[in-house]
């Protein structure tokens, strides 16, 4: 599904790029590029064009186990600007056999949080990979999240790529500014700074840190698959896909009503 979107993608891009060209060599002999006429630290500040709120960061402390993650309000949400790092199974046994660090590296962890399947990420039964979890599925869905957050439905990421100007452009705002291969490295206008975390495919395999960010939503497509947003290093888009509940993503909690 992914791949086809980027063909599509790829072709537009190219005939925007030619119209922008043109457009360019019509008059406007500016030197200053449209969008960059304030910094990242301005459009921090201020929201950022699709935002009328100001971003505010802040810090919250896991109670679980004593891990600090920054936060950001975009908009109405607050979400955390890192990636949950929560691996206490024995707190909470969903999480047994369903998270990891890329590559079995604690190092992994540290800079880019966990990776969990669905499941785990829900804090549900494993058997849920196969079945429908609309039974057990509570709005909101803590899951594996700190008490008083929890994992964003398909509809609470599209109010933020809309605070941050619409999917189009919302890769670009909400990455990182460094860490993404081949000058992926996005604006982090917002302060969201997501990194290219990678996953984990079902086979055990691990693929794709620094070049994709993967996280999970609470919403199912069907019995086997559910959403995710992926970012990308080579597009501006964030895109909203489906995969096997059996890969492992990384989490971003957002913060309860």
């Amino acid at each position: 599904m992914k791949q086809k979107q980027r063909i599509a993608l790829l072709g537009i891009a190219a005939v925007a790029l030619i119209f922008a060209a043109c457009d360019g060599d019509s008059g406007n002999n500016s030197t200053e590029t449209e969008g960059n006429s304030s910094s990242s630290a301005g459009i921090y500040s201020s929201g950022g064009q699709g935002n009328s709120s100001p971003v505010v960061s802040g810090t919250m402390t896991d109670p679980r186990d004593g891990q600090s993650y920054k936060t950001v309000t975009i908009g109405t949400q607050t979400w955390m600007a890192e990636n949950l790092n929560y691996a206490d199974s024995a707190a909470m046994p969903n999480l047994k056999g369903n998270s990891w660090c890329y590559e079995n590296s604690a190092d992994s962890c540290a800079k880019y949080g966990r990776l969990y399947t669905w499941t785990g990420a829900m804090n549900i039964a494993g058997s849920y990979q196969s079945a429908s979890a609309t039974a057990v599925i509570s709005a909101p869905q803590q899951g594996a999240c700190p008490a008083g957050w929890h994992v964003p439905t398909y509809a609470e990421w599209t109010t933020l790529e809309t605070a941050v100007g619409g999917e189009d452009v919302a890769g670009t705002k909400l990455k990182s500014t460094s860490g993404w291969s081949s000058s992926g490295n996005g604006r982090d206008a917002y302060g969201f700074s997501a990194l290219p975390a990678g996953y984990r495919s079902y086979d055990g395999s691990f693929f794709s840190v620094g070049d994709d960010a993967s996280f999970w939503s609470a919403t199912e497509y069907d019995t086997d698959y559910a959403y995710s947003r992926d970012l990308d290093y080579d597009f501006a888009n964030m895109f909203a896909d489906s995969h096997s509940k059996i890969r492992a993503f990384s989490v971003r909690c957002v913060q309860d009503f």
